[in-house]
């Protein structure tokens, strides 16, 4: 089982991660490699207790990651 993960950069140094199909589950690292590491190992502690707790793994829906660019203006204040 796969789940899509969007990585941060911090803004105290480092990297953050998100995973959108499980809200609250995130992790971080000093490098890419580290927080994706340990993403890994929050998905299967997020997943162990939802198991325990009764409940299934939540099946990701189809997920888009896109960008948008915008033409830059004046400073925002």
């Amino acid at each position: 089982m796969g789940y899509t993960v969007i990585v941060h950069r911090a803004e105290e140094g480092g990297y953050w991660v998100e995973v959108p199909a499980l809200p609250g589950c995130l992790s971080q690292g000093e490098t890419v490699e580290e927080a994706l590491a340990h993403v890994r190992e929050a998905i299967e502690t997020h997943l162990d207790a939802l198991r325990e707790d009764g409940q299934q793994a939540p099946q990701e829906e189809e997920l888009f990651v896109g960008r948008v660019e915008v033409p830059s203006g004046e400073p925002l204040r």
